[in-house]
């Protein structure tokens, strides 16, 4: 690919009535006052500066004039339609694992409506992971891991805590191991709380493991679709436990993770809610589905959009006034970015991370378990499907044309392989609603990330 296809770039958008001007190749954020934001929306404008012209291609306004002086500036320094300097090398070295994700349970206490996993089982029988299965995939991922130091298992299911005794043998095994390796472990594990009792929440409150925890915000919200097996709401006993674990916890190394549907469009009211219940570390998430009276719909997306950018407007407030929180999908560094390479290739799904089944077969994540196609191996017969890992290795943002066009490239990074594949049944064809939502969503993280930024800079101005 050469650098021709990635010309230089401007992104203008507005959120909550501000000015943005993204420099892709870059990635300059530049707030723009009313005047230079107008010039930016104009194509021969846009043309001009593109060029490196010197002078405005049309007559100006004082105002515009002055906005003309300050965009060309810009665009000398190098923070406005920028060339790229140069694009990563392809990698030759071979690929080296640094993560699994360990379904301990293909089995659920919940049986949430909406559930990618086909309401914990992954459209296959239900079962629990062995110790001894564990333990070999555990081995694997060291072995597999190269010079890899620092490596990363995630617990999911279903509920992984229905496999409680497995997880606390594999986290002492995966200690033990990686010391003798040479190797470091960080631990994550994604509960929906129903669980998080007793020796569980013991156990999780005292030990450094990264926790997610489900639920979806306001109780008729989430009782709506995640229910018990019998059909009863799960809010209420879910609320107590994740709020018992985070205040155990001390408020650190958790997040709350909700989904949201066309049924709460209104989902930052959700995260209001789960501010007022205590919980400062958020994410709240789209639904994946392409069916159901939950599925969202492309006549949803102005709304979503007035809901993110009443969310960034929260998320502002909540930090100006000394309570500040995380929302994940506004955890963007402005100067402190991934590197290139990262940035074109994304998750590493399918060859830095794989996930395991109960029966030890592999898949590139854990959204693709259960699609046949894409079994990369099993970690009791060692076996690994080297071509369609160096498939996944291969994909990047310069290999689909959607994605090589957009201005969202480096933030995005391709998207989630697994939700294309869902919808459009091809690993290089974006998801074209989840697209629009992730772009957007860079937008207001981009905006409000500014917004902090200024503020510093004023406040250390005096």
């Amino acid at each position: 690919m050469t650098l021709s296809a990635l010309a230089p770039q401007v992104h203008s958008f507005a959120v909550n009535g501000r000015g943005y001007a993204l420099d892709v190749n870059s990635g300059a954020l530049h707030a723009l006052d009313e005047a230079a934001f107008s010039l930016l929306q104009r194509e021969e404008i846009r043309r001009a500066l593109a060029s490196g012209s010197a002078a405005p291609p049309v007559p100006l306004t004082p105002a515009e004039q002055e906005a003309w002086a300050e965009l060309t500036l810009l665009v000398r320094q190098g923070t406005l339609y920028s060339p790229l300097a140069a694009l990563p090398d392809a990698p030759t070295a071979p690929p080296a694992l640094k993560a699994l994700c360990l379904h301990v349970a293909h089995d659920c206490n919940l049986r949430c409506a909406y559930c990618f996993a086909g309401e914990g089982g992954f459209g296959g029988e239900r079962g629990l992971m062995s110790a001894e299965v564990g333990r070999r995939a555990l081995d694997f991922l060291i072995e597999r891991s190269g010079r890899r130091r620092r490596l990363a298992v995630d617990f999911f299911g279903g509920e992984p805590l229905l496999n409680f005794g497995a997880v606390k043998e594999l986290i002492a095994y995966a200690r033990r191991r990686g010391g003798e390796a040479g190797k470091e472990f960080a631990f994550t594990l994604t509960t929906n709380g129903v669980a998080l009792r007793g020796e569980a929440l013991e156990y999780l409150a005292s030990s450094d493991l990264n926790v997610v925890l489900s639920l979806d915000g306001r109780p008729e919200v989430h009782d709506r679709w995640r229910r018990r097996p019998r059909g009863e709401g799960s809010h209420a006993a879910v609320l107590a436990n994740c709020r018992d674990f985070v205040a155990r916890r001390g408020g650190t190394n958790y997040y709350v993770r909700g989904t949201f549907t066309r049924q709460n469009l209104d989902f930052s009211a959700d995260v209001a809610y789960l501010l007022a219940a205590g919980f400062r570390s958020l994410s709240l998430e789209p639904v994946v589905a392409s069916e159901g009276e939950w599925a969202l719909a492309e006549e949803d997306l102005p709304r979503l959009f007035d809901e993110y950018d009443r969310l960034a407007g929260l998320y502002l407030a909540e930090h100006r006034a000394g309570r500040p929180f995380t929302f994940y999908h506004f955890n963007l560094a402005l100067f402190d970015a991934p590197c290139l390479a990262r940035r074109l290739s994304g998750c590493g799904a399918g060859h830095e991370y794989l996930a395991v089944t109960p029966s030890g077969d592999l898949y590139p994540c854990h959204q693709f378990v259960g699609r046949e196609r894409f079994r990369m191996g099993n970690v009791l017969s060692g076996d690994l499907n080297e071509e369609l890992m160096a498939q996944f290795r291969s994909a990047n943002v310069l290999t689909k044309p959607a994605c090589r066009e957009c201005w969202a490239r480096f933030h995005c990074s391709g998207g989630c392989q697994a939700n294309h594949h869902l919808f459009t049944g091809s690993l290089e064809e974006p998801y074209a609603l989840g697209c629009a939502l992730q772009r957007k969503r860079i937008e207001c993280a981009l905006a409000v990330q500014a917004e902090l930024a200024l503020d510093q800079a004023r406040a250390q101005a005096g």
